[in-house]
């Protein structure tokens, strides 16, 4: 049981738990692929019909209304939104185990009205049900995984759940593929089994949840500080000792954080994260801001452009459409293992440096792409060869992606925000990150439409413009501990090298306290600590 675990153990438990839901979540996303393709679904959701193709194809559909279809895919986000709202409301309130257990009750409902659907109506409903449990599970396990992670890997615990995530749309993919070849392909088993499997790695997920351990963190904040040096110590530890050093330095830090979160409890609704409001100048608003646009940018960094063109790509080349299938099935393995790359590197080249060399690799290989994709329309009688080079760099933008802009823009949001407001602050990039696919959901099918492979190349071109904004505005926040953002974002300037500056001399000021005697903890209120912004005026 891992009530009775300790170290790497306990760790690694909870590591494979949480990736469960995150399994989930990838799956939940791939698994709409296969779904609006299966012919039962579009006629019974009255999105076009079906033809047959021959033995070797089947029944393969033709969709006449792309808005209703885009609309029942991008109304799941519509869910989410409301979803991470509420969930960052209860994860402050009554904990981390409670919410996740709550999210995943709402998924089960949710899909279990998905896999049942008979109209449209009924199917919508189901999604914004299924997204709401979702946006619980989104705002809430990555804070979670962030809370029991030590510093120095905190990175790499959460990027190893993620590559659990992109073998979900791995499994969604191939599932589905593998479903089509039933009868004629006109079952509607091909449609409502991939939905109702998601339930599976929820149930499992809902059975391991009262074995964890709660967050020490959320459990000092509510004064359950017996509970939380016991798990610290499990943490922290092999033998599980409350005085293992690293836990009783930990337990320190977080309650002087807490103490001092306590007395700006004003600033904890959404609208005072917003704007800001009594925030004891440690910029909320800052922070919501950062999460927030990273996550948008996420999205128009080109990903689900990419997810859109590929098989259209792939089929230009002149692969038939089962081969077609097979290499984007290959380019979501590549995906996957891409993500191990990001476990890696994640902590120890650090956060900016990820999403920079990220953005230069993603932003080339679109351009590109779009560029072969051209020639591939002009020159039809040189399909295998430009085909091949456009396959070639969706492929390598995809490798990138998984790499570094998949999971960085995850991991921030958990990291930057006080402990009072942690659960709020990373509903606020789950709020962002729909916003980003919901909108792209719609539009992407349009600029295809219009503009057609020139669409990469926009988004290729925002690869490169993420660059100055990552420099000026993102601090490091990898190897620095919870407790020491507060640090970075006390400086009254929004700009890296301030932040940088001010987190050096207010750390230096902590520890000279500290080495004195005094009982300085980070977050520790700037008329406490000689703050940079106020010496230089």
């Amino acid at each position: 049981m891992a009530t009775k675990l300790s170290g790497r153990k306990l760790y690694y438990t909870i590591n494979a738990v949480a990736g469960l839901a995150i399994f989930f979540f990838g799956y939940d996303q791939g698994m709409m692929g296969g779904v609006n393709t299966s012919p039962d679904y579009v006629r019974v959701m009255k999105l076009g019909y079906s033809t047959y193709e021959g033995p070797s194809e089947g029944y393969v559909a033709t969709i006449t209304e792309p808005t209703r279809q885009g609309g029942i895919v991008s109304i799941y986000y519509f869910g989410t939104l409301l979803g991470c709202l509420m969930g960052g409301v209860l994860g402050d309130r009554i904990g981390r185990i409670k919410t996740m257990i709550l999210g995943s009750i709402w998924v089960l409902f949710g899909a279990a009205l998905q896999c049942s659907a008979q109209n449209i109506a009924w199917m919508c409903c189901a999604r914004i049900i299924n997204g709401i449990g979702t946006g619980h599970l989104n705002a809430i396990v990555p804070v979670w995984s962030a809370e029991v992670a030590t510093h120095t890997s905190r990175g790499a615990f959460i990027a190893m759940e993620f590559t659990l995530n992109i073998f979900g749309v791995v499994v969604a993919y191939w599932l589905e593929f593998g479903l089509g070849f039933i009868g004629d392909g006109t079952s509607q088993v091909r449609w409502r089994f991939p939905i109702a499997f998601q339930i599976l790695p929820v149930l499992a997920f809902m059975a391991c949840l009262p074995l964890m351990p709660e967050s020490p963190r959320w459990l000092i904040k509510m004064g359950r500080d017996a509970e939380a040096r016991e798990i610290l110590g499990r943490l922290r530890s092999e033998d599980g000792s409350i005085e293992a050093p690293q836990a009783v330095r930990e337990y320190e830090d977080i309650v002087g954080n807490v103490a001092l979160e306590k007395e700006h409890a004003s600033r904890n609704s959404y609208l005072s994260m917003f704007f800001g409001r009594n925030d004891g100048g440690l910029h909320i608003a800052r922070r919501v801001q950062l999460s927030v646009w990273l996550q948008i940018v996420q999205e128009w960094v080109g990903i689900a452009a990419i997810t859109v063109y590929a098989p259209t790509i792939f089929a230009e080349a002149g692969y038939g459409a089962r081969k077609a299938q097979w290499l984007s099935g290959l380019n979501d393995i590549t995906y996957m293992l891409s993500t191990l790359l990001a476990v890696l590197t994640i902590d120890r080249l650090g956060r900016r440096i990820g999403l920079w060399w990220g953005a230069v690799g993603q932003g080339i290989s679109l351009i590109l792409a779009g560029a072969f994709a051209r020639l591939l329309k002009d020159h039809p009688e040189k399909a295998s060869q430009y085909g091949g080079a456009a396959a070639l760099f969706v492929f390598m933008y995809t490798f990138i992606f998984g790499a570094t802009w998949l999971t960085i823009p995850w991991v921030y949001p958990t990291e930057t925000f006080p402990l009072e407001v942690r659960a709020k602050g990373n509903a606020f990039g789950v709020f962002g990150w729909s916003i980003g696919n919901g909108w792209l959901t719609l539009l992407n099918p349009v600029m295809f439409n219009r503009i057609g492979e020139n669409t990469l190349h926009i988004f290729g071109a925002i690869n490169f413009l993420s660059i100055p904004l990552v420099w000026a505005f993102y601090p490091e926040t990898a190897n620095r501990t919870l407790e020491e953002m507060d640090y970075l974002f006390m400086s009254k300037s929004p700009f890296v090298w301030d932040e940088e500056e001010n987190f050096r001399r207010m750390k230096e000021e902590a520890e000279r306290a500290r080495i004195e005697g005094k009982t300085v903890q980070p977050g520790t209120p700037a008329s406490e600590i000689v703050n940079v912004d106020e010496e230089k005026n």
